[in-house]
């Protein structure tokens, strides 16, 4: 170490002495501040080294749970998509069921409007049918009412016929009954 201004190098050996001393004090505080900061930041060191210890094993646990997580998202995911599948799915069964129906309606409903149209006319015919019968059944009423009266006529015709015959015939057997007499 060098002498510190002031002091000279042939001095007396006491203040030499006192300066060594001086000297080797201050450079031992040093060295034991060189020591203690050493200690200190092996110590804080040592205490980051702790809490980096602890943040890094909450880290992992978090993590732990971020991987959990995901994996239970991630099952969740497919259990939804699986059942997202199948409603749509059904929802297309569904809606192809909705298709045929409405088309076997539409077929139901097209036969209906053609039987009935069908049966209109069938109903259409019956009546012309009806009519003819009466009108046959009011010429046959006619005709009966014809032949009645042409049969009365025919029996009076009969009766009277049968009347002169039997007059004609009485009045004969009459005169053949008076010509024996008269001879």
């Amino acid at each position: 170490m060098a002498t510190p201004l002031g002091w000279s190098q042939g001095g007396s050996g006491s203040v030499c002495l006192a300066f060594d001393q001086l000297r080797d004090v201050i450079e031992s505080q040093e060295e034991l501040i060189h020591q203690l900061r050493n200690v200190e930041e092996k110590a804080a060191h040592a205490k980051t080294k702790v809490l980096l210890a602890k943040e890094e094993e909450k880290l992992q646990f978090a993590l732990g749970e971020v991987e959990v997580l995901s994996k239970q998202l991630e099952k969740e995911k497919l259990a939804f998509e699986k059942a997202l599948s199948s409603v749509k799915s059904r929802a297309l069964q569904e809606s192809s069921k909705k298709d045929q129906l409405i088309t076997k309606c539409n077929e139901i409903e097209s036969h209906i409007i053609k039987q009935e149209d069908i049966l209109n006319g069938k109903e259409n015919e019956i009546k012309e049918l009806q009519q003819v019968i009466s009108q046959q059944k009011e010429i046959f009423r006619n005709h009966m009412s014809d032949f009645r009266i042409q049969k009365q006529q025919e029996n009076y015709m009969a009766q009277v016929l049968d009347q002169k015959h039997k007059r004609a015939s009485g009045t004969r057997q009459a005169r053949s009954h008076q010509r024996p007499r008269e001879k």
